[in-house]
C-alpha cells in the first residue's frame, strides 16, 4: 500500500507533525510585558520582527567598541525540567553572558535568546522567558529578540535548551584588563550566590550517588528543597561594577569565575609575567560547596578547578584603591573581601595558601 493512501482525507498539516503554530504565536504574545520590561535608551522597538535594533547614539556612546559573547547553563537544565521549576533557569542565562561583557569593561546593550524544545507549553515557555526579562533588568540591557524552535523528534516529553547571546559595548580605550597590571595588585573576591551555572554534571552525579532526590530538604539549606537550593539563580555583576568603574577606582582587571574555577579562569586575564596569589583562607564558602565536597569526596584541588567555591568575580585592583572597592561594593549590596594579590610569576600562574573552609 502506498504511503499517500495512509494520508488524512484532508491532508496532513504542520501541528499534526508535531508544530503548533497558534502556540508559538500565544508565547509571543505572553511575553511582551516581560520584553518590554527591559527597554532602556537606544532600545524601544517590540519584538516580532525579522530583528532587533539598537542605537548606539541614543545609548550615549561616542566612540564604541563592541564586545560579544555567548553561552548557556549547561546541565543545570536538567534540574529545572525534572523539578518542573523554570521561573529562574533565564536569569542564570543572562548572568553567564552579561558577566563575561562586564569583565571587559563592557556595558551589556542587549541580549537575545534561543529556546529549543520537542513541544511548546506556553506556560513553561513563558516562565523561562520571564526569568530571561529579569536577568536583563538586573544587568540594564534590553531584550531585543530571540528564537522559540518546537522541534519534534530532537527533545523528549519536557526537555528543553537554551542559549544566549548578549552584545555590550565600551568607549575605545576603556577596555579591560588594562596594561599596567603589576605585581602587588590586590585581588578582590565578590561573592557568589552559590553554585552559579558550572559544574552540574558532577552536582547531578553527587546527588544521585548521595541517594538524594530533588524534592528532599537540601542538607545545607533548611527550608529549600534540593532543587530550589541548587536552582539559586547566578548573580549578576554588572551594575556594581560599572559603577566602580564609573567612580574611577583603579580596577585593572576582573575574572569570571565560570567553568575551570580558580586554576583556569583567572590566568586568563594575566600577562604572562604575573601570577595570582590567593589565600583560601579569606575566602568565605556557602555551604552547599561543602556539602558536594563531603558528599562527592571531593579533593581541594578538584574544588578549585571546578566550582566557584564562593568566588563569582575576582578584581585585580591597585593596592592604594582596595579598600575603597570593597566598600563601594559593599554599599552596592555586595560582599566582597581582600583575597590576596598578583605577584612574578615563577611557575604556575595560580598559586595558594590557606584552605578552603568546607
Amino acid at each position: 500500500m502506498s504511503d499517500l493512501q495512509n494520508l488524512p482525507p484532508n491532508g496532513l498539516s504542520y501541528k499534526q507533525a508535531g508544530v503548533d503554530i497558534d502556540a508559538g504565536n500565544a508565547l509571543v504574545e505572553a511575553i511582551k510585558p516581560a520584553v518590554r520590561s527591559t527597554r532602556r535608551p537606544g532600545a524601544d522597538g517590540e519584538i516580532g520582527g525579522f530583528g532587533g535594533l539598537f542605537d548606539l547614539k541614543a545609548a550615549g556612546f561616542v566612540d564604541p567598541v563592541l564586545v560579544a559573547a555567548n553561552d548557556g547553563v549547561g546541565t543545570k537544565l536538567r534540574i529545572a525540567i525534572e523539578a518542573g521549576k523554570h521561573d529562574t533557569i533565564g536569569i542564570d542565562l543572562v548572568a553567564m553572558c552579561v558577566n563575561d561583557l562586564v569583565v571587559q569593561g563592557a556595558e551589556p546593550l542587549f541580549f537575545l535568546d534561543y529556546f529549543a524544545t520537542g513541544a511548546l507549553d506556553v506556560v513553561q515557555g513563558t516562565a523561562i522567558v520571564e526569568g530571561i526579562a529579569e536577568g536583563c533588568r538586573q544587568a540594564g540591557c534590553a531584550l531585543i529578540g530571540g528564537e522559540t524552535a518546537e522541534m519534534p523528534g530532537m527533545y523528549h516529553g519536557k526537555d528543553y535548551d537554551l542559549a544566549g547571546f548578549a552584545v555590550g559595548a565600551a568607549e575605545r580605550g576603556s577596555l579591560l584588563p588594562r596594561a599596567d597590571l603589576m605585581a602587588g595588585d590586590v585581588l578582590v573576591a565578590i561573592a557568589s550566590s552559590g553554585v552559579h551555572s558550572n559544574g552540574y554534571s558532577l552536582v547531578r552525579k553527587i546527588v544521585e550517588l548521595s541517594g538524594n532526590d530533588w524534592f528532599m530538604d537540601a542538607p545545607f539549606a533548611p527550608g529549600q528543597s534540593l532543587a530550589e537550593a541548587l536552582l539559586t539563580p547566578t548573580r549578576i555583576y554588572v551594575k556594581p561594577i560599572l559603577s566602580a568603574l564609573a567612580a574611577g577606582i583603579g580596577i585593572k582587571a576582573l575574572a569570571h569565575i565560570t567553568g575551570g574555577g580558580f586554576i583556569d579562569n583567572i590566568p586568563r586575564v594575566l600577562p604572562e609575567r604575573l601570577a595570582a596569589h590567593v589565600n583560601l583562607d579569606a575566602v568565605t564558602v556557602p555551604k552547599v560547596f561543602g556539602w558536594l565536597a563531603h558528599a562527592g569526596g571531593l579533593a581541594e584541588h578538584e574544588m578549585l578547578r571546578t566550582f566557584n567555591c564562593g568566588v563569582g568575580m575576582l578584581v585585580a585592583v591597585d593596592a592604594g584603591e582596595a579598600q575603597a572597592l570593597v566598600q563601594h561594593l559593599t554599599a552596592a549590596g555586595e560582599t566582597a573581601a581582600i583575597v590576596g594579590q598578583l605577584t612574578v610569576r615563577t611557575g604556575e600562574p595560580v598559586t595558594f595558601e590557606g584552605r578552603l573552609s568546607l
